[in-house]
């Protein structure tokens, strides 16, 4: 890299030689690049349903068939579906709300995800969505799972969202009926209603993905996916103490984030853990606390909104005073983006060009990565063992953890890092999982593999949406995503998505909020001007379908150098994570909403 001089004197001396790391970086990326993408996994059906199957003990019930009309059907009970009811509620809509869920209860993925360890890592009282609605204050910096899935049912009961629930339920056919305009919804419990209006609201990582190897079926041993964790075999709970894992051998097949919360609580009770490694995690610290109540007294009305909006204007680029959160991800943050640049402006004296910006955060980018492999070598005693666990890669490649126990956990003498030179595990035996050649036998398996991103809706949803003329959903998307603002698709009449494809925040529940009352707007503007049935007109659709495509290249590039991961699609970034997103950011993207809303002649939409 030719640094300029005044990016030299901004950034000052630094220990790193740059094109070394990029090309360490690149060496690390292409040894994981595979032409199967996300092909390498399989969705957890069929012989794998038992990674599926809900593990609570009060998994399955008895009920009739439901035969009726709703006034809005929302497909998913998680913070999505919870919002979007919210909304509506708090718009004023009267009629009757249904929310289905194939989860036993509210939650969504805090329903689901009840592995040890499991908490939120957005500060809470950002994450936790309606704090202030609800009048309530977590008990911590960072949430753990049990509070978050009864802040979860804690909502359901504040909107009366129980009353026409359907859950533990699960969508298979859901269509429009052009001449009663109404959707007409089918689940595996013989239900048969209609809905004047349907979100789709049941997430973009709802569904579990197995590693697709030979042997997969075969394993004889104790298998579970980590949102399926089986309590009934390990013992314990969220907090840990897996007493019934004391004398097995446990192995666990990714080091993601979910792995990242768990293992520390396999480490400490498993007789031996195996850590089956294909890239690491980058792991900051935490340092979680406990609320301080003379803080939670001194809030004033508003604070919640406040704390979301400041959170996320630092994280998406622009330029705050005052850092409300300051935690991990600011601090990532305001090195890289808005900040650094205004401190860079006010040091040159004039503003940054674009290659010195570019440089800037580059380099920036270099000296946090090395902050967080240095930290590892400052942890883990054995040096062999430190280096597997360096991240080679830049910052946002995977998505940051915080951890302040699992970088320790190496550090015990019944933990085993296998580490696969980013290959991945072999295959599976009956009794073992072989990596590099060699087989490791295990009593229990546990996949923590996350969550199908790049298939089709209807595999990932398990259900086809049947718009105007028999068109599906996949049909429309065949050739790529195609949403007016992400939230509604021509050919499907008041049908709209929630966290499917509008712009990436860090703290998801603040763009479903923005979402939800967006959508909530549109129904009572259509209503109030008389009309029930609304869908984007074709044109608005391709110009915002344009839009995104012309943006689409901003990132692009910084994703293909990455190392392989759902992020950019196991290496195909035309499969992304982020596919079909508004690419200049959720900042800019909540601007475009705001400023159709303030127009006011619902633009774009076709109403009769």
């Amino acid at each position: 890299m030719n640094i300029q001089s005044d990016v030299k004197a901004l950034i000052g001396e630094i220990d790193f030689d740059p094109d070394v790391l990029l090309a360490k970086y690149r060496t690390e990326r292409d040894k994981r690049l595979r032409l199967d993408g996300n092909a390498q996994y399989v969705e957890a059906q069929a012989e794998s349903s038992r990674y599926v199957d809900d593990p609570q003990p009060d998994s399955k019930f008895e009920r009739a068939p439901v035969f009726d009309e709703v006034g809005f059907a929302i497909i998913g009970g998680g913070f999505g579906g919870l919002l979007m009811a919210a909304r509506l509620r708090e718009s004023g809509f009267k009629q009757r709300l249904r929310i289905i869920d194939n989860a036993g209860d509210f939650g969504g993925t805090w329903y689901w995800n009840r592995y040890p360890g499991a908490m939120c890592d957005v500060e809470s009282y950002c994450y936790l969505p309606l704090l202030e609605e609800l009048g309530y204050i977590p008990k911590h910096k960072y949430s753990f799972a049990p509070e978050i899935f009864e802040h979860s049912q804690r909502i359901a009961q504040h909107y009366r969202l129980y009353e026409d629930a359907l859950l533990r339920t699960t969508i298979v056919d859901l269509r429009w009926d052009a001449d009663d305009l109404r959707w007409i919804i089918r689940t595996d419990r013989n239900d048969c209603f209609k809905a004047q209006y349907v979100t789709i609201a049941n997430g973009r990582l709802s569904s579990p993905k197995l590693p697709r190897m030979p042997g997969l079926g075969g394993f004889k041993g104790h298998a579970f996916h980590t949102s399926r964790w089986d309590y009934q075999y390990t013992g314990g709970d969220s907090f840990g103490n897996l007493v019934g894992l004391r004398d097995k051998r446990v192995g666990i097949i990714g080091t993601g984030a979910t792995a990242v919360q768990c293992i520390p609580h396999l480490g400490a009770s498993a007789s031996h853990l195996y850590v089956f490694q294909r890239t690491p995690s980058s792991i900051d610290v935490r340092n979680n606390c406990e609320t301080d109540p003379n803080w939670a007294a001194s809030l004033e009305p508003g604070w919640q909104n406040r704390r979301m909006e400041n959170f996320n204007a630092l994280v998406g680029g622009d330029d705050q005073e005052e850092d409300l959160v300051h935690d991990g991800w600011t601090d990532i943050f305001r090195n890289l983006t808005g900040v650094a640049a205004r401190e860079a402006t006010k040091k040159l004296g004039r503003p940054l060009t674009g290659e010195e910006r570019a440089q800037l955060l580059e380099l920036a980018d270099y000296r946090k990565m090395n902050q967080i492999r240095a930290r590892v070598d400052l942890i883990v005693k054995d040096p062999t063992t430190a280096a597997l666990l360096k991240p080679w890669y830049r910052q946002f490649c995977k998505r940051p953890c915080f951890h302040d126990e699992y970088l320790q956990t190496y550090n015990r003498p019944n933990v085993t890092l296998v580490d696969t030179d980013g290959k991945g595990v072999e295959r599976l035996t009956s009794h073992g999982v072989v990596a590099n050649g060699r087989e490791y036998e295990v009593d229990c398996l546990v996949f923590a593999t996350g969550f199908e991103t790049g298939s089709a809706y209807n595999r990932r949803a398990g259900y086809e949406i049947v718009g105007i003329s028999g068109t599906t959903l996949s049909q429309h998307w065949s050739e790529g995503f195609r949403t007016m603002h992400g939230l509604m698709a021509c050919g499907f009449p008041n049908c709209f998505f929630l966290a499917t494809h509008t712009a990436t925040t860090v703290n998801a529940p603040l763009g479903l909020s923005k979402q939800a009352e967006q959508i909530a707007y549109i129904i009572t503007q259509s209503r109030a001007r008389g009309f029930n049935v609304l869908e984007p007109k074709a044109e608005a659709e391709e110009a915002y379908v344009q839009e995104v495509l012309r943006l689409a290249g901003i990132g692009m590039q910084y994703y293909i150098e990455c190392t392989p991961g759902y992020y950019n699609g196991e290496g195909d970034v035309r499969k992304s994570y982020f596919e079909g997103n508004y690419g200049a950011g959720s900042l800019q993207f909540f601007g475009i909403l705001d400023r159709w809303r303030r127009e006011g002649s619902m633009q774009g939409i076709a109403m009769r």
